[in-house]
């Protein structure tokens, strides 16, 4: 490994930490549901290493209770975990056209809402895929575990305290787009209408899913941001 790889790989380290920790917690009230449709803390753990993300879990685990069949289990979750298609597309154009196909994939393995978050605000005209590797290393492992020490929990603490313990989370995401929507203002214009956005989005169309709401919204409001302020080409 290099050096470059090795200083990208301990950064992604020390930006993944809060990520895993924070999944930790999340995890753990996910583990509470997983336990009520009755998987033990193998399945769930395995379960959260291999589906790396909150809604589809959720829905995953509320088809599993119903006796649903797999087809249908692996339709709700790849329209659930369908935004993460946007994220992987925006990840590709930062990165090197010198990267391997290889990296390509593994990186694509973990996209999430938070590492996303870190890697497009990362500085510097290229991605080094060892970033995402090492905060990987943290997210994921915390993710499961904390999805398996749910259910080994149970119902012993009460939900009202699981649920205030995830707010940490939100916290974490918002303290990600907080520094590039104060350098930029036309980054923190469109963090601003996605807020609002989201919410008359939720309000006027309860019936769309929250995960086909982001895609919508994403579009317009990103492709908006690129047909009225359009990134000057680097020459």
């Amino acid at each position: 490994m290099t050096s470059e790889n090795r200083q990208a790989l301990l950064e992604g380290f020390r930006d993944g930490t809060p990520i895993g920790l924070g999944y930790l917690v999340v995890g753990f009230s996910l583990g509470i549901v997983a336990k009520s449709v009755g998987l033990n803390p193998l399945q769930g753990f395995i379960l959260s290493l291999l589906n790396n993300a909150s809604a589809g879990e959720y829905a995953a685990f509320v088809v599993i209770g119903s006796d649903a069949p797999y087809f249908e289990i692996a339709l709700m979750t790849l329209v659930a975990n369908a935004r993460y298609v946007l994220m992987s597309a925006v990840l590709s154009q930062k990165f090197s056209p010198d990267t391997p196909f290889y990296h390509r994939i593994f990186v694509g393995f973990d996209v999430t809402d938070e590492i996303f978050g870190i890697s497009v605000a990362r500085s510097g005209r290229w991605l080094n895929p060892f970033y995402n590797y090492g905060a990987m290393l943290m997210a994921l492992p915390g993710w499961s575990l904390g999805t398996a020490f749910g259910i080994i929990a149970g119902n012993i603490l009460p939900t009202t305290v699981v649920s205030a313990l995830s707010v940490a989370l939100y916290g974490m995401f918002i303290a990600i787009i907080i520094p590039p929507a104060h350098k930029d203002k036309i980054i923190g214009g469109a963090v601003v209408i996605s807020f609002l956005m989201s919410f008359l989005a939720e309000s006027f169309f309860p019936d769309i899913s929250a995960g086909n709401r982001t895609i919508i919204l994403t579009i317009l409001i990103a492709g908006a941001a690129a047909i009225f302020y359009p990134v000057p080409e680097e020459k």
